[in-house]
């Protein structure tokens, strides 16, 4: 049951079995802050804790399998380190008072050789991700895919399930399945990525079907209640083009439904957009809108309360913001009481680090008040 009467951010809400104390999300974003092997650290569960006053984390997106990594020091959550890892992280979340779901993203296409132990990156057809791809001695071409086969996607699928078990047994409150912004999932789904001419191609019906798959076997492993889905309607991030939005996305919504997921979550989403009210319309449970600040980049400067009041509006349950919380711990906080936001600091790193800087050494207002 959705809660559409929201008029702030700051009411109580419910996912799936969860209730929340406010409709507030940190989104998934990743830091490249893990240590080899993809074994999150120490300085990850100090960074979400400080984040733990959002009504939900979604944790940065976790690799469920060696072949699915992307970029350098992304966390994974297919062995028992990662998980070991991952238990530090949603203890101190857990401890702080917050709630987290597990962002599980395979990269499909988006990969390298060098990022995967020297495996071939795989996808749903063998064309390459435009543009390159950053790896430990730099940039470089992204290689040509290996083209799944029908065993391939039966595995990949076992993959994810297998992750979201992991996820649960770290101490995560559940998990989010990834098929947006460019990653495997959402490259079944585009007709720029999938040319194939088997059950997973060609039609919309095929290009909705791996995702619905994987989908139900998440939630069949760990509970519907406890599943989450982000998609990307409008983002062509990652050489992602889809022909057919209107079409492709109520289609895929409707294999969705009688799966019972706690909720949709809509990256980049123009809440404005026809597409975003007929999906807000067809979606039986609750929905996340990321919104877009107008120009497909989900960024407010100021810290995105006038855009989450917009999501509001148009029928958002819960509106989940991301480069806002880089430099703000305590968002929420900020947006409840009208306080200054702080930019982030183009002097520290945004992604990847050694030490706290640009990372955990954002001043809360306690902390600017003490001092």
């Amino acid at each position: 049951m959705t809660n559409t009467t929201a008029t702030s951010l700051f009411e109580p809400a419910r996912i799936g079995a969860l209730d929340l104390a406010n409709r507030l999300v940190m989104a998934p974003m990743s830091r490249n802050r893990a240590r080899p092997g993809g074994v999150p650290t120490p300085i990850m569960a100090e960074y979400y804790a400080q984040r733990a006053t959002a009504g939900l984390i979604v944790a940065e997106a976790s690799s469920p399998s060696r072949v699915g990594y992307t970029y350098p020091d992304i966390p994974g959550i297919f062995d028992d380190a990662q998980v070991a890892g991952w238990r530090r992280v949603t203890g101190a979340v857990a401890a702080a008072g917050g709630r987290m779901f597990l962002q599980i993203e395979h990269g499909g296409r988006i990969g390298h050789p060098d990022n995967n132990g020297g495996l071939v990156p795989v996808a749903p057809s063998p064309i390459a991700l435009p543009g390159g791809i950053h790896t430990p001695t730099g940039h470089r071409d992204a290689p040509v895919p290996r083209e799944l086969t029908i065993a391939d996607l039966h595995a990949t699928r076992d993959d994810f399930t297998a992750a979201a078990r992991n996820a649960i047994r770290a101490g995560a409150d559940g998990v989010e399945v990834h098929a947006a912004n460019g990653y495997l999932l959402n490259q079944f789904l585009a007709t720029s990525t999938n040319r194939r001419i088997d059950a997973y191609g060609g039609s919309v019906a095929g290009r909705v079907r791996f995702v619905a798959e994987v989908a139900e076997a998440v939630a069949a492993a760990v509970g519907p209640e406890r599943t989450g889905l982000r998609i990307s309607p409008t983002n062509a991030i990652n050489g992602i083009h889809m022909d057919d939005p209107e079409r492709l996305f109520p289609a895929l919504l409707d294999a969705l439904a009688p799966i019972g997921l706690a909720y949709l979550h809509i990256a980049y989403a123009e809440t404005a957009s026809p597409l975003f009210a007929d999906l807000r319309r067809l979606w039986p449970s609750a929905l996340i809108a990321n919104p877009s600040a107008g120009d497909g980049r989900p960024f407010h400067p100021d810290g995105g309360l006038a855009a989450a009041e917009r999501a509001l509006t148009a029928g958002a349950d819960l509106v989940a913001l991301g480069r806002p919380f880089i430099a703000n711990p305590d968002l929420a906080e900020r947006l409840r009481t009208g306080a200054p936001i702080n930019p982030i600091r183009e002097d520290a790193p945004l992604y990847g680090g050694v030490d706290a800087r640009g990372y955990t050494d954002y001043p809360t207002l306690g902390k600017v008040a003490a001092q």
